[in-house]
């Protein structure tokens, strides 16, 4: 039954290789949603209306930023969690700061640039604008028109107003203001002074110019998101009808429907997000290219306003640029109606599991001010749920250690008849017991946590560069140190062609606990196996070397926790000592 044991434990690594299936394997294939009609707004966008206007990227060479920025006049942006500028010509939000977040975990490295202008590298940004109607001839505001402002800076308790007359009786009004964190709301005003209605569309887009970035991993979704008529559009699973990603936008654009909801693009930290107002609106993610520059753009575009003469209409929309913190989308999606608002983080397929496994960790956190104590109290805690079926899997492996010299005889009778054997076996285990599977359910059970808690130290911001103790500066980072210098004690560092070795000491303190809660659990009586199991512990040193230090830690503490509970059941059973193979 040894063998038993090892093909559930098979079964149970394989089930969590088809979970990362998706991640390392799965092709990403276009399946744009089915648009859907919505009526509840008086006039609705017809199938003939113009979108949102496409975008060429500026002709030349990329400039450095800090140029670009001092070509044009600006009004600057000024808040608690943000600084930057409006371009005065267009009137994009195209210089945006994050001012409480840097680049490294060094207070003193530059801050993370989230937003800039066309013609630097990287462009990125979000603008505002009307189309005409299908067969109007409107003199409307585009990227070229200056703009001129009611005040010199945005800040979150000083709105602003862009205003730019047409000289055909139109005048046009942008209204910015911004919270104290990453939102903005722009309400955009048509005031027609002419003696005949005009017929608009709003419209709001974000832009991608150039190289996007990307994490080197297929764990995350980073590209384009939404959540349309409630359902979340991201990378998703491999097979999943409503993906999003730079791979499909490529193939064609992503089209749809929706009253309400949001659209934008996500990076590991960061989102930027376009919010319209709860009215249908039509949405799109395209792509075009400009040479070497490839430019993305995620828009929609709303109702038709008809202006009367002499008369105005407003639209109001949001954007939110900023850092994807957990609390703070939650605020947002409760106080805003956004739906779905925290998806924009990619908790995963276990979103059920994942965001209550941060919530706990942020709990204890906020009471005793360290994420690595968290997750020590976090793995207590799912020691005590699990602490009943631990308690029976423990006790089988108990017995079994009990019935190992009653095997070892078994196999010298019938070991030539494997049907006998096998039949023996099962008697004995049935006369005492003993359930040799038992073991390798809390295995099973785990992985979901296990997977859960990898994605919250990989994905919230929360956790990035939150330390531990020692050397342990960023627990979603791996673990800083390396036995080829012995750990730090040696004065160099390891050469970049032995990386592959760079094994730190969390990662060793989690092998030597699995290797000795291996030694507690009964060994196979062939002795291939034996060292098959033996090198275990080595091989997930190795593999876990490179994953975020908390997860090790979690691990390690996790191997502690297990191998106390064991060893006392298992003294009250007189198994402490090792059976031999």
């Amino acid at each position: 039954m040894d063998q038993q044991r090892n093909l559930i434990i098979a079964i149970a690594l394989s089930i969590a290789i088809l979970l990362g299936f998706e991640y390392f394997f799965g092709q990403r294939q276009l399946h744009p949603p089915a648009p859907t009609t919505q009526t509840t707004a008086p006039t609705q966008p017809s199938a003939a209306a113009p979108t949102a206007p496409g975008l060429a990227a500026s002709a030349g060479a990329v400039k450095p930023r800090a140029d670009v920025l001092a070509e044009a006049p600006r009004v600057s942006i000024d808040t608690p969690r943000l600084k930057g500028s409006i371009n005065l010509v267009g009137a994009r939000v195209d210089d945006l700061t994050l001012t409480n977040y840097h680049e490294t975990i060094d207070p003193q490295s530059p801050p993370i640039v989230l937003l800039s202008p066309d013609g630097a590298e990287h462009a990125y940004y979000v603008d505002f604008g009307w189309v005409a109607g299908a067969g109007a001839s409107v003199k409307l505001p585009d990227e070229t028109t200056r703009w001129r402002t009611s005040a010199g800076e945005l800040t979150a308790r000083h709105p602003i107003d862009l205003v730019w007359d047409n000289g055909e009786g139109l005048q046009f009004v942008r209204h910015y203001a911004v919270d104290d964190n990453y939102m903005f709301t722009v309400t955009q005003t048509v005031k027609n002074d002419a003696d005949k209605p005009v017929s608009v569309y709003p419209y709001s887009r974000v832009v991608r110019v150039d190289n996007v970035p990307q994490t080197a991993t297929y764990i995350l979704h980073e590209g384009p998101v939404a959540v349309l008529n409630g359902a979340l559009h991201d990378g998703g699973w491999w097979l999943a009808p409503d993906k999003y990603d730079y791979a499909d936008v490529k193939k064609g654009p992503l089209t749809d429907e929706t009253t309400g909801g949001w659209l934008g693009f996500t990076d590991k930290y960061w989102l930027t997000a376009l919010i319209p107002a709860q009215e249908p609106v039509k949405t799109q993610v395209s792509y075009s290219a400009t040479g070497e520059r490839e430019i993305y753009q995620a828009s929609y575009r709303g109702i038709e306003h008809t202006v009367p003469a002499h008369g105005s209409s407003d639209s109001e929309g949001r954007f939110f640029a900023g850092a994807k913190e957990v609390h703070l989308l939650d605020t947002y999606e409760e106080t805003l109606g956004i739906p779905k608002f925290d998806r924009a983080i990619d908790f995963g397929l276990f979103y059920w599991i994942t965001k209550p496994i941060f919530l706990t960790l942020d709990f204890f956190y906020q009471r005793i001010g360290n994420f690595g104590l968290a997750i020590l109290l976090l793995t207590v805690i799912i020691k005590l749920i699990f602490f009943p079926l631990a308690n029976k899997s423990y006790r089988a492996m108990s017995k079994m250690k009990l019935l190992q010299p009653e095997m070892e005889k078994l196999r010298q009778r019938f070991g030539d008849d494997k049907a006998r054997l096998q039949q023996e076996m099962m008697a004995l285990y049935k006369r005492v017991g003993a359930n040799p599977m038992a073991g390798c359910l809390p295995i099973v059970i785990q992985i979901p946590v296990f997977f859960s808690l990898y994605k919250v130290l990989y994905v919230t911001i929360e956790m990035r560069h939150a330390p531990f103790f020692g050397w342990i500066h960023d627990l979603s980072a791996p673990d800083p140190t390396t036995f080829l210098n012995l750990f730090g004690l040696l004065p160099f560092s390891a050469p970049p062609a032995l990386a592959f070795l760079h094994i730190g000491a969390w990662p060793l303190i989690m092998g030597v606990t699995m290797f000795l809660q291996q030694k507690l659990n009964p060994q196979p009586a062939d002795p291939v196996q034996a060292k098959m199991f033996m090198i275990l512990p080595v091989v997930f040193t190795y593999m876990l070397a490179q994953f975020p230090a908390g997860l090790v830690i979690y691990w390690a503490w996790n191997n502690l926790l297990s191998i106390a509970q064991q060893w006392l059941i298992m003294r009250r059973a007189g198994t402490t000592v090792p059976a031999k193979a």
